[in-house]
């Protein structure tokens, strides 16, 4: 069989080879109904039990945003108005896949048919939620069986079944569509699994291998001799440089120019930290708080709060540790405590928009950081922060908090005070904003500039960061803090892609926050950048 190559989009970078394996389609399965109503409602049901068992224990399991996309999944599962009129077709006679099947379906049709691009984005969600339901009721093949190192390959891959993936033994994912700028994808660049996405139509069989180039978006079937040997080639100089990035990992980072960069992490909780040197770091740029939060038994106390804060200070050995406050809506729903049902919920309340609408939550939060920052050097920061009055009643709630715990003699500090730079609007006007220190949310940000959103495949190439709008707000933004003596810093997603550090670097930035895997990585690309022309310049 000849040569194939198959081009589409780089959506995580590293080279792999193996059989492909197609994920399965539960398009055309059936299950031979009972024929009884009872005994088809008693199965679905089950299957809904199953896999709700499922996604609990996926989302039980990992330490990252992850958490959050399933448990999106768990909360919609959980919501008895889902399969109510699947329920009812049952009650008229319908089998328990059929009925599920048109149902969700119908659902899934009316997401993707919403002028609302949220909704739009959502109808992954549901066709995740569909089939790990019709995989428990009709007992269907799923990922949990892949032979070791196999490439992926389907028209879009939703969370739960990458999740289900044991990556440690290799493999990669090819995709007919898709996008580089999706949660899968993120996904797949913190776990290192390469990733091509947009390759269009995908061959019905593969015999032999093939072969993936997740930084260049190539795939080759059947590759020739030649081709195999460019492949091999390429791997090898990109383990070279992976061997040069572990052995910078604990270095400072410099610019080729000399430059120092601040080089921190991002925590999306601590037990990720017990295998991590506090070398590695200058410190923790970002504590996702939101993972306190997804417990099914309630709302954390004050105490269990604490705890954890003051875990990630020691950790740190004097090292700064920036936590976020409680970034929860949008696609981060928290059973009790987001609100259901708005029509566009990343314009809706979400982040300190929620938290000052629930300040009995918030200031058990705000309580806890202030006991926890008497221990080291802890920072505060807010999430979509839009206006400056949001921030002003954050440090005055903080105040009150504090006088509180020391008429009680609690120990407690006022920790400085930031906020992240997500909203456009606040970016524009960075000046009117009194916080102590800013960082950058590149993911938001770069989504609201260009109003396409990160998991919807027809717009992801327009969600680019490299935007020339998105680099100019950020440009502003470092420009103010470093007239101003404010730390500057990002921590979205880009601050650990290797191709869009030299950018950053040129805007002034020198302060990133990545995951704990793509340290070395990043200093490697910082110690190769030299700084771009003057604009203007000749």
């Amino acid at each position: 069989m000849a040569e194939q190559r198959l081009s589409g989009r780089a959506a995580s970078p590293g080279f792999a080879e193996g059989a492909l394996y197609y994920l399965p389609d539960l398009s055309g399965a059936e299950r031979q109904s009972s024929g009884h109503p009872e005994a088809e409602a008693a199965a679905l049901h089950a299957a809904i039990s199953s896999a709700l068992e499922t996604l609990q224990a996926l989302a039980a399991s990992t330490a990252d945003e992850a958490a959050d996309m399933i448990g999106f999944q768990i909360a919609m599962l959980e919501d008895d108005a889902l399969s109510e009129t699947a329920f009812e077709a049952i009650r008229q006679g319908a089998a328990a896949d059929l009925a599920w099947r048109s149902a969700m379906d119908a659902e899934i049709n009316s997401y993707r048919a919403a002028d609302d691009e949220y909704f739009r984005a959502r109808s992954a969600d549901l066709e995740d939620i569909r089939d790990t339901v019709l995989n428990a009721l009709i007992g269907g093949n799923t990922t949990s069986k892949l032979p070791d190192g196999a490439i992926l390959a389907g028209r879009d891959l939703p969370p739960s079944q990458f999740l289900s993936v044991d990556w440690t033994k290799g493999g990669a994912i090819v995709l007919s569509e898709g996008s580089p700028t999706s949660h899968v994808a993120m996904l797949a660049r913190a776990r290192g699994v390469p990733m091509i996405v947009g390759v269009g139509t995908l061959p019905q069989s593969v015999d032999g291998s093939i072969l993936i180039d997740g930084a260049h978006g190539i795939a080759i079937i059947n590759p020739t001799a030649s081709s195999r040997s460019e492949f091999i080639e390429r791997r090898v100089m990109d383990d070279v440089a992976q061997q040069h990035a572990t052995s910078m990992a604990t270095q400072s980072a410099v610019t080729k120019s000399g430059d120092p960069v601040t080089v921190l992490i991002n925590v999306a909780d601590p037990t990720e930290l017990t295998t991590i040197d506090p070398a590695l770091c200058d410190g923790i740029g970002l504590v996702r708080t939101e993972f306190l939060f997804s417990d099914r038994h309630g709302l954390p106390n004050e105490d269990t709060q604490y705890r954890v804060y003051r875990q990630l200070v020691e950790w740190a050995k004097g090292r700064p540790v920036t936590i976020r406050t409680l970034d929860a809506g949008g696609d981060k729903p928290i059973r009790g405590l987001t609100i259901d049902g708005e029509s566009n919920p990343f314009l809706g309340v979400r982040g300190v928009r929620l938290s000052l609408t629930r300040p009995d939550i918030f200031r058990i939060q705000l309580r806890a950081l202030l006991r926890a920052s008497a221990l080291g050097a802890l920072k505060v920061m807010v999430p979509m922060i839009t206006v400056p009055e949001e921030l002003a009643t954050v440090r005055t709630m903080m105040q009150e908090e504090l006088a509180a715990l020391q008429a009680a003699s609690i120990d407690a500090a006022m920790p400085p005070l930031g906020m992240m730079v997500e909203v456009p609007a606040a970016a524009l006007a960075i000046d009117c904003f009194d916080a102590e220190f800013y960082s950058i949310g590149s993911n938001d940000l770069t989504q609201y500039v260009t109003a396409a959103g990160r998991d919807i495949g027809a717009v992801a190439d327009l969600a680019d960061m490299r935007h020339p709008g998105v680099l100019r707000l950020i440009e502003q933004v470092v420009a103010y803090g470093q007239a101003n003596d404010r730390e500057v810093s990002l921590c979205g997603d880009a601050a650990g892609e290797a191709t869009l550090i030299p950018a950053l670097l040129d805007t002034g930035l020198r302060t990133f926050s990545v995951a704990p895997g793509l340290v070395g990585r990043t200093k490697l690309a910082m110690s190769a950048h030299t700084p771009a022309s003057p604009r203007g310049a000749q």
